[in-house]
């Protein structure tokens, strides 16, 4: 390590809440540190200018901060979402699930987003006709309808807490008429998809666990009780039509059809809620004039693409190497999992120019939010479209909006939204 290098790592560490060892690239970062969930991109930053490929010490995993090595590891066959399929616990020496937690990955494990082929392609295959643009777009008076309801609702008040008012609504009453689910069930809904989230974050406790698997239950005997009502009585929703194809032989169990539809219930509002909200943050921190970013289709929907690549609600995606493998000059062992840092390769200044800023009228470069390859984000074209009518109506109706105190985001790392926020706008 030279003197320019060990300068740079002193500097970069006093600043900001991580350590470093420039040799091993071997990085320490509390994920439960305010200092780095309230802003976590300029600790990435830091580090990429030391090591682009780094170890995460309390993760046990290799992380990739560039935008090409996430775009190669997202297409790159040889890593995976799943491992024993080609692997034992004994060979690997992964331990077996706790009994506590059973309950919970015993409906998990069959989602498609933790399947690889052809279980994946087979369950993938039978929603997927559900979210193709042409049928989402159908979907677009509906969601017009619904934020102009919410605001009605509001707009005389003066002040609000977007999340709650606004950015939650919009997503968990879309995915539920799409499933078929009475939105009226909508906080049992989000309750149980909150805390079966808690699993994913970094620093979970025994607490977040069993409040998980308690949910995980719930929220299963709830979707069983109603499949087999819908079975009696289809509709022309998403569950009538699993329940169609199972009942048709399409190689569908019910159990796999519960987990697919608490999936889709799950990711189908937790991201947007948040990319919503990260979204109005960046518009209104950045000075940009509201009326030119929503003038137009087209700007509209860049501006929805760089609320996403700027600050996107989902940091990092984890893979599995399903063999002993080279990648960027790093050896992999078969079962080594690797962190995909979305949120970093999203800032990457090799492929954004001042990446860190709120830019609307950048050249359009593709983000990874959404990831890539065969678990690209089924609901990408739903996500974009609420954002894209969600937006442009929410400055159009509430002239002078702006930020009524310090938004914060939640301690729930990788995830990445706000616990709030307060909004005010002009009488």
């Amino acid at each position: 390590m030279n003197d320019r290098t060990a300068s740079a790592v002193e500097a970069a560490t006093t600043a900001l809440p991580f350590r470093i060892d420039p040799v091993t690239r071997r990085v320490s970062i509390d994920a439960k540190d305010p200092a780095f969930f309230q802003n976590p991109y300029p600790v990435f930053e830091a580090i990429r200018a030391i090591a682009p490929v780094f170890f995460w010490e309390e993760l046990n995993v290799w992380c990739f901060l560039s935008a090409d090595d996430v775009n190669a590891l997202y297409r790159d066959r040889r890593f995976g979402r799943e491992i024993l399929h080609v692997a034992t616990r004994e060979e690997l020496g992964i331990p077996e699930i706790p009994a506590h937690l059973k309950p919970f990955y015993d409906v998990d494990n069959l989602s498609m987003l933790e399947r690889e082929p052809p279980v994946h392609t087979r369950l993938r295959t039978l929603v997927n006709r559900a979210f193709v643009s042409r049928q989402i777009e159908r979907l677009r008076p509906r969601i017009e309808a619904l934020c102009h309801e919410l605001i009605d609702g509001f707009a005389a008040k003066g002040e609000i807490d977007l999340i709650e008012a606004y950015a939650t609504p919009i997503p968990i009453t879309v995915i539920a008429e799409i499933l078929g689910v009475p939105v009226e069930r909508a906080p049992d809904l989000l309750a149980w998809s909150h805390a079966m989230v808690g699993m994913y974050q970094l620093g979970r406790t025994r607490a977040m666990e069993d409040a998980a698997v308690a949910a995980t239950l719930a929220f299963s005997a709830f979707l069983r009780g109603y499949v087999q009502e819908r079975r009696g009585k289809p509709g022309d929703d998403l569950i009538s039509q699993l329940i169609a194809a199972e009942e048709q032989g399409e190689k569908l169990s019910e159990d796999e059809l519960i987990t697919t539809c608490i999936l889709l219930l799950n990711a189908g509002h937790e991201a947007t809620v948040h990319a919503l909200g990260n979204g109005v943050r960046a518009i209104l921190r950045s000075g940009a004039d509201p009326a030119t970013l929503f003038a137009t289709p087209e700007s509209t929907a860049a501006t929805v693409e760089e609320c996403l690549r700027y600050d996107p609600p989902l940091h990092m995606f984890m893979r599995y190497a399903l063999e002993d493998l080279e990648f960027g000059g790093l050896a992999l062992k078969k079962g080594q999992q690797v962190g995909l840092m979305l949120g970093a390769a999203n800032r990457d200044p090799n492929r954004y120019l001042a990446a860190d800023q709120f830019d609307a009228t950048r050249e359009l470069k593709p983000h990874v939010s959404f990831g890539l390859g065969i678990h690209f984000c089924i609901g990408a074209p739903l996500a974009r479209l609420e954002m894209q009518v969600a937006l442009p109506i929410l400055f159009e109706r509430l002239k002078g909006l702006r930020l009524a105190g310090a938004p914060s985001y939640r301690d729930a790392y990788h995830f990445h939204g706000l616990d709030g926020l307060q909004l005010a706008w002009d009488g």
